[in-house]
């Protein structure tokens, strides 16, 4: 029987070279990307994965072109605008994660009514990050309870493993099980640091635009022909299967 990964984790990568090598502007890439974002929200849903998670927009990104961050902006406030309500219909909760205060207050605003529409949907959690970065979200926690040293409610030594990760949850976004990373780079670029700690990692060479339903089932396959550890031995995890 195959394994269904729980929370998969994708980083887009190579909508901008995708475009250039067919004598596109880049931002020709991103609108075809969009169509690979649905293609894998309707292949998660059918696959039963509870969790999506999708890295759009990295805290990193600013850096970019001016026109081409301008372009990106309101090619994700054309898309929240168009797709939120068939993600309604098809019971998909929305969650935008990120520090989304960067952003213009019209999009702040289509980003609280996504979520406020499909915030009470029981179907495949979607979370696109946008303006996202893993040490940035790892750095609001510990704030956080820094603030509650200060404040007396904790002690230092109650700084934890288990409470930073208790006040990182709070952003809610489980461990993921796959992080699937497209374009042809193997590396995590900031993404979900904490969450990645033991997810299994994919990575390919297709560019971001022509992922589809095929290559995310050769993702899958891959992920249910391993073996998760978790830091037990082989013969160990074969016995609690056992049992």
């Amino acid at each position: 029987m195959n394994v269904v990964p729980q929370h998969v984790a994708i980083i887009m990568d190579g909508n901008g070279r995708w475009a250039e090598q067919k004598g596109k502007i880049r931002v020709f890439g991103h609108q075809a990307g969009v169509k690979s974002v649905r293609r894998c929200v309707s292949f998660a849903t059918q696959n039963k994965i509870k969790t999506l998670t999708l890295f759009a927009f990295s805290s990193e990104n600013w850096k970019r072109p001016p026109a081409e961050v301008s372009t990106l902006m309101e090619l994700f406030f054309t898309v929240l605008n168009r797709e939120v309500k068939k993600l309604h219909k098809n019971n998909i909760c929305l969650r935008i994660i990120g520090d989304l205060s960067a952003f213009s207050p019209r999009l702040q605003e289509k980003i609280k009514q996504a979520q406020q529409l499909t915030k009470d949907n029981s179907g495949l959690i979607l979370n696109i990050a946008a303006n996202y970065g893993g040490r940035w979200h790892i750095a609001q926690a510990a704030q956080a309870l820094s603030g509650k040293v200060l404040a007396g409610d904790i002690k230092v030594a109650d700084v934890t493993e288990q409470t930073l990760d208790n006040e990182i949850k709070k952003l809610p976004l489980t461990d993921v099980d796959l992080m699937i990373r497209t374009g042809g780079e193997q590396r995590i670029s900031n993404f979900l640091l904490w969450q990645l700690t033991y997810a299994e990692l994919y990575f390919t060479d297709t560019l971001w635009p022509d992922f589809n339903e095929d290559s995310f089932a050769l993702a899958l396959s891959s992920f249910g022909n391993r073996e998760r550890r978790f830091g037990h031995t082989s013969a160990q995890v074969q016995a609690l299967k056992q049992g």
